[in-house]
């Protein structure tokens, strides 16, 4: 592998759009595969959720790169405005099923708020809200009857808590907190990859706490009263948090 392919890929961890630019302009090519996947697969794949994927993937895009999946773009671009114009365009948009590998919650068989969600991107995710795409429709099952899952799974334990305002506009507009799965694959492929079972939403932020997942336990638990609230139940007193168990000596 060359040297600019490698800092191409070192820049798509932690969506450093600089070295990006700078690794293209070095040589890299923002379309041939590099070790088998493509530059635009390497980039979606990684685990960082950020405002600054849209710069990444924007100019791998300049450069003659494509998605799979060409209705995932603005979507992924965070870009209301083309989402907008994508769906005035053709409003059956909104129940269209994509697919890509995620190294966190399940992007199989899914909606274009599904992708919403799990990438962080607000602005598409209302924009396709206000057009009308349903906060409740639910992921494909796969051939061991797992996933089935809202958006709102996508926004309960979110890498950095990226996407607790999704969370807050789905909860809002309706999302239920009672859906309950059979199971859900999370990390598919990845050395983290787990297979949870008997699923809630609720049940589905706790699991942020497993070490594989590690989010932020002040997160979570601020996540999980917020999901309570919106189930009309009560809260109990969380005394233990941060748990003190788990607190360095």
């Amino acid at each position: 592998m060359s040297t600019a392919n490698e800092e191409l890929l070192s820049a798509f961890d932690g969506h450093d759009s600089h070295g990006v630019r700078a690794a293209l302009e070095a040589g890299a090519d923002a379309c041939s595969p590099i070790r088998g996947k493509t530059p635009v697969m390497w980039l979606l794949q990684e685990y960082t959720r950020s405002d600054r994927l849209g710069d990444c993937l924007r100019l791998l895009l300049e450069r003659g790169a494509s998605l799979p999946d060409p209705l995932l773009t603005p979507v992924l671009l965070n870009d209301a405005h083309a989402v907008k114009t994508a769906i005035n365009s053709d409003p059956t948009i909104l129940q269209h099923r994509t697919r890509l590998v995620s190294a966190f919650t399940s992007l199989e068989g899914v909606s274009l708020l599904h992708v919403a969600a799990e990438y962080g991107n607000l602005a598409a995710a209302r924009a396709l809200m206000d057009a009308g795409a349903d906060v409740n429709t639910t992921a494909e099952l796969d051939e061991d009857g797992l996933n089935g899952h809202t958006p709102l799974f996508h926004a309960v334990n979110s890498n950095q808590n990226r996407s607790e305002p999704i969370m807050r506009l789905l909860l809002d507009a309706g999302a239920r907190t009672d859906v309950s799965l059979a199971g859900l694959n999370w990390g598919k492929g990845y050395d983290w990859e787990t297979t949870f079972f008997d699923v809630t939403p609720i049940s589905f932020a706790q699991m942020g706490l497993m070490p594989q997942v590690h989010r932020s336990e002040s997160d979570i638990y601020t996540n999980v009263k917020l999901l309570l609230r919106a189930a009309n139940r009560r809260v109990p007193p969380l005394p233990n948090v941060p748990n003190r168990y788990l607190r360095p000596k």
